[in-house]
């Protein structure tokens, strides 16, 4: 997936976002198969176990049964049918997300080669906090940032303003109830 580019920028933004709210003494389910991003997490300290590539639309097993303190899913909402359901099968009381946004100049990302590279969801930073909060979530920090790249155009100057991807962390709501 990253033989061309390797997303150094979006990296080393989540990394230190993650630091900022996860120690390394906390236990992590990062979603989506390993990865290079769950390698540097690893690097720097933190116990990371992913899930195994099953279809978390059909299949939150591996969610459900974690002992981990802390969920992570970095770019993997937007390839979800119903990332509803996934939030919810969430036990842990902490997660930290990140997603690309919706480009209003570009449309939705779609592999040709690969049904698993595709984006169903392109998120506005809002439908994200609706999600989040419709499945009993907090937001405590959000960041947003730009994905600029060296290319002549009008793309190209309006990724240098635009912001590309969001991240949140969030804490589960206390139930009132219990």
């Amino acid at each position: 997936m990253y033989e061309k580019t390797y997303p150094n920028k979006r990296f080393k933004l989540t990394l230190q976002f993650l630091k900022k709210h996860i120690s390394i003494s906390e236990t992590i389910l990062d979603l989506g198969v390993n990865n290079p991003f769950s390698e540097i997490m690893i690097s720097e300290g933190y116990s990371v176990d992913n899930t195994t590539g099953e279809d978390l639309d059909e299949d939150t097993s591996t969610i459900k049964n974690s002992t981990a303190n802390v969920v992570t899913a970095f770019e993997i909402f937007e390839h979800l049918l119903s990332p509803y359901e996934v939030l919810k099968a969430i036990k842990t009381d902490k997660i930290v997300i990140s997603v690309p946004l919706k480009l209003w100049f570009s449309s939705a990302y779609r592999s040709k080669t690969d049904m698993l590279d595709r984006h169903y969801h392109e998120f506005e930073d809002w439908q994200l906090d609706w999600l989040l909060e419709k499945t009993g979530w907090v937001i405590k920090d959000r960041q947003k940032w730009t994905n600029p790249v060296n290319k002549l155009g009008i793309r190209p100057i309006l990724r240098r303003f635009t912001p590309r991807y969001y991240i949140v962390y969030a804490e589960k709501q206390l139930n009132s109830n219990s």
